[in-house]
């Protein structure tokens, strides 16, 4: 739709203009630091950082309806910059001039309700937000838009060129890094490590395809994290992991997306998310939070952070009841299927410890909460959503046996909605689902397939065909006919399919 034909008082509102005075700001120390260059960690005392509009109180002279009325007419425009994340504007970076947004089809990834049979195995109401439809299948495209737009930015105004954008990552990021920085060629270019053995063939290709620099090194994703990190710090590289805060930013959108699509009503809702490297969980809490706090939805969700036992640093860290004395202690990871959140140092831990904090406060009772899973559960899960209809990935999995646990502790009552995030696309996980169906997982992941959700392929021929088709010498005539119906009487008797009577 074109501006003139919405409601003459929306219509003010609908293209933004860059507004707003950000900021980082430190969670440590609580020093601000001007945004004109790329900063990770507080120049001060090296804390983490977040992203903060001094002026976000522009925002609540907006009333909450006309918030809403805002986004969901936005909806309906067709302009590149305002369809992904930045729908949300003014929430995930109100400075940025909208020439500058870099869209690839990312975000507003569907919510699909889980069916009724699923549900009752289960025993909740429940969605399943998809991020595997995002472009490099991964919900880290959100934070990548984010990021790389204000790249964009400093380099269409001179601040940065030449730019080599480097991560870490156990896949995810590393796609979604180097294809959104593949778009920006030649002023972009991208380096990504990644832990030699520890990926998918699936997630490995795509970096690769979009051409990037790949480096394996020994180790797992903790180790790759310390080596990009001392290459930010000593030399003049872009940091693209989600200690960058411009892409948590990004990530706030999903907290928006399901606020939208339940036309703002957070009432009985529960947000179900694997941890991984916490910088996805830190978004989501924030989102929330400033929504809340600019009168566009008027209820704090629950929200439930999952982490496999073989991954479980954040869950152990909340298991101490008095904050005082909590204290967060790394773990050795071993292997996980839920590949992405196998990390036993979180760099956004910091960032998690602060906004639990605050989220909690804000709710006026305790609304974030931890809970642990078998790696087991995880793969049983997966298979069970997408036997249902889904196409989950493991740490979707992850997040619906994290909803059974919950649902067991009394975490989750029969009166909400749920809605898990399931953080990728099933195919780049595809290899796990083989490992499952023919009973080859190494022991040290602890997983025994069940009978009844393994799943092979069944040949069929005939014995008493004498001459079957093969690619190099087709088959005509009599033998032909014969094949065909012998091979469709051979599956009607696997199936059990009775004759028809036409």
């Amino acid at each position: 739709m074109k501006i003139n034909d919405f409601p003459e008082h929306i219509q003010p509102y609908l293209i933004p203009k860059p507004a707003g005075k950000v900021i980082y700001r430190c969670i440590g120390c609580e020093a601000e630091h001007d945004i004109s260059r790329l900063l990770y960690t507080c120049p001060a005392c090296h804390s983490v950082l977040l992203l903060t509009d001094l002026a976000f109180d522009r925002l609540k002279k907006t009333p909450g309806d006309t918030w809403r009325q805002i986004f969901d007419y936005r909806k309906m425009l067709n302009i590149p910059a305002l369809q992904g994340v930045y729908r949300y504007h003014e929430f995930v970076g109100p400075m940025m001039p909208l020439d500058a947004v870099i869209y690839l089809g990312e975000g507003h990834t569907p919510m699909v309700e889980a069916n009724q049979h699923l549900q009752q195995l289960v025993g909740a109401r429940f969605y399943i937000k998809n991020e595997g439809q995002n472009p490099s299948a991964s919900f880290k495209d959100r934070g990548m838009a984010s990021a790389l737009s204000y790249i964009n930015f400093l380099v269409n105004s001179g601040e940065l060129s030449d730019v080599l954008a480097v991560c870490a990552s156990t896949g995810d990021t590393s796609a979604s890094a180097a294809l959104y920085a593949a778009y920006l060629q030649p002023a972009v270019k991208s380096a990504v490590l990644l832990p030699h053995k520890k990926v998918t063939p699936q997630q490995l290709a795509q970096p690769l395809g979009s051409g990037a620099v790949v480096f394996e090194i020994p180790g797992v994703f903790d180790d790759c994290m310390k080596v990009v990190e001392a290459l930010s710090e000593q030399y003049n590289v872009a940091l693209l992991n989600s200690k960058n805060a411009w892409r948590i930013w990004g990530q706030e959108s999903y907290s928006y997306e399901i606020a939208q699509d339940f036309d703002y009503d957070m009432d009985h809702k529960v947000i179900v998310i694997p941890i991984g490297n916490a910088g996805n969980i830190t978004a989501i809490i924030s989102g929330f939070m400033k929504f809340f706090e600019a009168g566009i939805i008027d209820r704090l969700p629950k929200i439930i952070g999952v982490q496999s036992t073989h991954a479980n640093p954040v869950y152990r860290y909340y298991l101490e009841p008095k904050p005082g004395k909590r204290m967060f202690i790394p773990v050795k990871v071993r292997p996980s299927v839920a590949q992405a959140a196998m990390i036993g140092n979180p760099v956004s831990v910091p960032r998690v410890i602060y906004l639990v904090e605050a989220y909690n406060e804000m709710a006026g009772n305790q609304a974030v909460f931890f809970t642990e899973v078998e790696e087991q559960a995880i793969m049983d899960w997966q298979l069970t959503a997408n036997r249902n209809g889904h196409i989950a990935c493991t740490q979707g999995g992850e997040t619906l046996a994290g909803l059974v646990e919950a649902k067991k502790r009394g975490i989750v009552s029969e009166d909400d909605v749920v809605v898990l995030d399931a953080t990728a696309h099933a195919l780049k996980f595809a290899d796990f689902q083989a490992m499952y169906f023919e009973n080859r997982f190494p022991p040290e992941f602890e997983i025994t397939p069940k009978k009844s959700l393994q799943n092979v392929p069944r040949l069929v021929r005939p014995k008493d065909l004498d001459v079957v088709p093969t690619a190099e010498k087709p088959i005509e005539g009599k033998d032909f006919e014969r094949f065909v119906q012998r091979t469709a009487e051979a599956i009607a008797e696997k199936l059990g399919l009775p004759p028809s009577h036409r």
